[in-house]
């Protein structure tokens, strides 16, 4: 699964990355520690009221919640991709509200004797990752959009592989802009773009490496999510 992340690259690192405008007020910095229920930057595509082509990069809360779920009923930060284009809570996403999450790495835990053992896994020429997302919007009391997402995650091809059994579903440059298209995907659509990304995510795969790292990114109350040092090498032993 990925139930942490990190974002090193600043709004306007992600911008020019994916020729996007912020939706909305967007202030990002280096951020070293996402957990699920804050808010991460999205990218999405949609089509404006005079018929051009949007790509917007605006925040969004990590852990689906389509408007129709209950306030205390599950908020997935993760959707397998073996059923993410059939499963009910996930399928009207899949077919018309994907999203690229952007990410530099992302935490994996090694249950050992003395507790866990946090790795990072990234890609080693430390280029941007795509991971593949769904998202969903619900309003709220003052009438506005709250978006949600969730990652898609797929067995482990990578050295996660070595830590845990799934990994993000990674896309690369030539898939980016079929995966955000906007529009309503029909079942053929569907099942196409899933096979895609199951190849596509598959190599992308084969570019990342994995390296243990201290123990404090685990307690997501007291870690400094803005200490790069999250990230460094740990010699174990």
């Amino acid at each position: 699964m990925c139930g942490r992340y990190v974002l090193e690259i600043d709004a306007e690192g992600q911008m020019r990355a994916y020729a996007a405008q912020p939706a909305r007020e967007l202030d990002w910095y280096p951020i070293f520690s996402i957990a699920p229920r804050t808010k991460a930057p999205v990218v999405r595509e949609y089509v404006d009221e005079s018929g051009q082509l949007q790509r917007t990069l605006e925040l969004a809360r990590w852990g689906f919640q389509p408007s129709w779920a209950k306030e205390k009923g599950p908020r997935p930060i993760n959707a397998r991709f073996e059923t993410a284009a059939t499963n009910g809570m996930f399928r009207a996403a899949f077919a018309s509200s994907r999203a690229v999450v952007p990410m530099s790495g992302y935490y994996e835990w090694v249950e050992t004797e003395t507790g866990k053992q946090p790795y990072y896994v990234h890609p080693t020429d430390e280029r941007l990752l795509h991971a593949a997302g769904l998202t969903t919007a619900a309003q709220n009391a003052d009438g506005e959009w709250d978006v949600s997402f969730t990652i898609i995650t797929r067995e482990a091809r990578d050295a996660a592989g070595d830590v845990h059994d799934r990994m993000p579903a990674f896309l690369d440059e030539d898939l980016l802009a079929d995966w955000l298209a906007p529009g309503k995907l029909d079942a053929t659509g569907r099942e196409r773009l899933h096979g895609e990304l199951g190849d596509v995510s598959e190599r992308q795969a084969q570019a990342l490496v994995t390296h243990p790292v201290d123990r404090r990114v685990n307690n997501t109350r007291t870690v400094d999510r803005t200490d790069p040092g999250l990230i460094a090498p740990l010699i174990l032993g």
